[in-house]
């Protein structure tokens, strides 16, 4: 196993107060091996590459993952203390919560279902996909030597289907109960903090965001409104005397699509930065306060924003914040932060097996998963520890020019951290050629030719 660098080593071990003694040593060995393993994230491609492919008890490695009593809440906690720390340590932190579809396929998997896939899905095409759907909450925070901002997931929970819930003895959860019950444990971490959620339009659901708004220290979100939507004034007060139950709402308000093609609406022109990722993008906006009441649902004061693109090159679209006293363009700025959500997803896809482990107990499934996402953030958290002066090397070529770094710079960068502190040893710095354990020669090679 390579010997972990002093810094990374102090970060890892405060997850060690979590396990035991004894299965602390596995789960080093598990974290260390998903970092450097290339290709597909199952037990064994770990063992491969931290060189125990004849490793006689290797079953202890996956009972972590199946069988041994650990709990995922409190590792979840541990780090998001280390990601506040470090890149939120002031202001309003701002989180974004998404749900995303693992592809997963077999008759063991018992909580997969059917999910419209929103990576291949659009307005006019629906694909569905079969799989396990996982609700995150991740913590949207610049980084800066990437000079912009990452989405970090922390706490992740498996959100099956309706059809699921059918052979069990307890009542279905919709999406948005994980959501209120995900924020809810994220409000108890951190008390104190003033918190900002980013959601798309399926959190958008008045009494989810009534409840966060009734917190004694309110959880301010920021979602996607329908354009139909029916808003309202305030109640007016009640006057001295007055009988019958209290109002509450006040007059009827313009819908937004009104709004929208009333000639005398007043237009305010931003150049926002990094609108959905791109450079910068002039739009037109206009702002107001109401209530969103619908009936047997209690009523909400919202801030609304209308957006336009001058030159008509996206639809019209709707936020809403559930603080009327949040500016207009602070609101913009804290929801564009959201594309970074699915750029993580599709980064964990990518470089960190998401969907190539092979799980089949239910326990095993329920950590896996949010242990490879949590992966992200702690390699992200590492490579933070491995830049020098504020800067992270970036993998360029004559064809292909990168001037900042990608979640693939910071995951070479530990690897390189890893792999260096075990063979840089044994070779005197001024030859060509360097001296290699066979056991380290042997998982290069493995690594190499059988990387996919």
């Amino acid at each position: 196993m390579p010997t972990l660098p002093e810094g990374y080593l102090t970060l890892i071990m405060r997850f060690a107060p979590i396990f035991s003694k004894r299965m602390w040593h596995y789960v080093q060995v598990l974290i260390t091996g998903a970092i450097l393993a290339p290709g597909k994230r199952t037990v064994t491609s770990v063992l491969r590459v931290m060189g125990l492919s004849y490793e006689p008890h290797f079953q202890n490695y996956h009972r972590v993952l199946n069988r041994a009593v650990w709990s995922s809440l409190v590792v979840s906690q541990v780090l998001l203390s280390l990601l506040v720390n470090t890149f939120a340590a002031s202001g309003p932190i701002v989180m974004g919560l998404d749900d995303t579809i693992e592809r997963r396929r077999g008759a063991k998997i018992k909580a997969k279902g059917i999910y419209r896939d929103p990576v291949r899905s659009s307005h006019s095409h629906m694909v569905k996909a079969s799989g396990l759907r996982w609700l995150s909450l991740m913590l949207l925070a610049p980084i800066s030597w990437a000079q912009r901002v990452w989405a970090l997931p922390f706490l992740t929970a498996l959100a099956p289907s309706e059809r699921y819930y059918e052979k069990c003895a307890r009542g279905h959860k919709k999406l948005t109960d994980w959501a209120r019950q995900l924020l809810l444990q994220v409000r108890r971490w951190l008390p104190e903090r003033a918190l900002v959620v980013v959601a798309d339009g399926s959190f958008a659901v008045i009494l989810l965001l009534w409840q966060m708004a009734q917190l004694a220290n309110p959880i301010c979100m920021i979602t996607r409104l329908r354009l139909d939507a029916a808003l309202y004034e305030p109640a007016p007060p009640r006057e001295p005397g007055q009988i019958g139950r209290p109002r509450l709402k006040g007059a009827r308000l313009p819908k937004l699509t009104q709004v929208l093609q009333d000639a005398k609406t007043v237009w305010t022109t931003l150049i926002m930065e990094n609108w959905y990722g791109q450079r910068r993008r002039k739009v037109d906006i206009v702002s107001g306060t109401a209530v969103w009441y619908h009936t047997g649902k209690p009523p909400l004061p919202i801030r609304w924003v209308l957006i336009r693109d001058p030159r008509g090159k996206f639809k019209p679209q709707a936020l809403l914040c559930t603080d009327p006293k949040i500016k207009p363009l602070q609101m913009l700025q804290w929801f564009m932060r959201r594309w970074r959500l699915e750029v993580t997803f599709q980064e964990v896809r990518t470089h960190l097996g998401v969907e190539t482990q092979r799980q089949w107990s239910d326990l095993a499934i329920a950590r896996t998963t949010p242990a490879l996402l949590g992966l992200f953030s702690l390699v992200t958290l590492l490579a933070h520890r491995s830049t020098h002066r504020g800067e992270l090397p970036v993998r360029q070529a004559a064809w292909y020019v990168k001037p900042l770094p990608t979640f693939s710079d910071a995951l070479a960068a530990v690897r390189y951290q890893l792999w260096h502190d075990r063979d840089s040893h044994m070779s005197l710095p001024d030859t060509d050629m360097a001296k290699i354990p066979r056991a380290l020669l042997k998982c290069f090679r493995d690594a190499v030719c059988y990387a996919v």
